[in-house]
C-alpha cells in the first residue's frame, strides 16, 4: 500500500489574474506529484479557483501522472446539475462525493462546512486569498486555526 498526501483548494469565486493563478497553480501541483507517492486532491466546483486548480490537476493526470494522483469533486449538497449529467461528471473526475455533514445544514452554512470538512481531511490545504472577507479567507482562517499546512498562492504574487 502506498502513503496518500490530501490537497485540497480553496480561492476566491472571481480571479482578476487568471494566467498567473494557472501557472502558479500548476507548477505546485506538479511539484506536489513529484514529492509524494500518491496525492489525492479535493476540490469544488465554486468559482474561478477551482477550475484554474481542476484543469491543472488534469492536464498532469493526462501528461504523465494518472497512476499517481487522483481528482475528487466535493459537493455541499447533491446538485440538480450533477444528478441531470452523473454520468459527465463522473467521466470528468476522478470521485465524485456529497458531504454528509454539509447536506443537514441549511444551503447558505452548506459551503462553509463542506470546506471545514475537505480542511480537516487534508494534509495541504491551498488558497488564492487576496482580501480579508468572503468564504476562502474564513475557509483560511479555519484551517490555520486547525494547525494545517497552507499556502496561499496568492500572497506570493503580490507586488513587493
Amino acid at each position: 500500500m502506498f502513503e496518500v498526501y490530501t490537497v485540497s483548494f480553496f480561492g476566491h469565486r472571481y480571479i482578476e489574474n487568471f494566467r498567473v493563478a494557472e501557472r502558479k497553480v500548476e507548477d505546485l501541483i506538479n511539484k506536489l506529484i513529484q514529492e509524494h507517492e500518491y496525492v489525492e486532491f479535493l476540490i469544488g466546483r465554486d468559482g474561478d479557483f477551482d477550475q484554474i486548480a481542476t484543469s491543472a490537476v488534469l492536464r498532469a493526470k493526462h501528461g504523465y501522472a494518472e497512476h499517481r494522483c487522483d481528482l475528487t469533486w466535493v459537493m455541499p449538497y447533491l446538485k440538480a446539475e450533477y444528478t441531470n449529467n452523473a454520468e459527465d461528471f463522473e467521466n470528468y473526475y476522478d470521485y465524485v462525493e456529497v458531504c454528509a455533514e454539509s447536506e443537514k445544514v441549511h444551503s447558505k452554512q452548506a459551503i462553509q462546512v463542506r470546506n471545514r470538512y475537505m480542511v480537516d481531511r487534508s494534509d495541504l490545504v491551498v488558497f488564492w486569498v487576496e482580501r480579508n472577507s468572503g468564504g476562502a479567507y474564513q475557509t483560511m482562517k479555519y484551517a490555520e486555526k486547525q494547525g494545517k499546512k497552507i499556502i496561499n498562492i496568492a500572497e506570493s504574487t503580490k507586488q513587493k
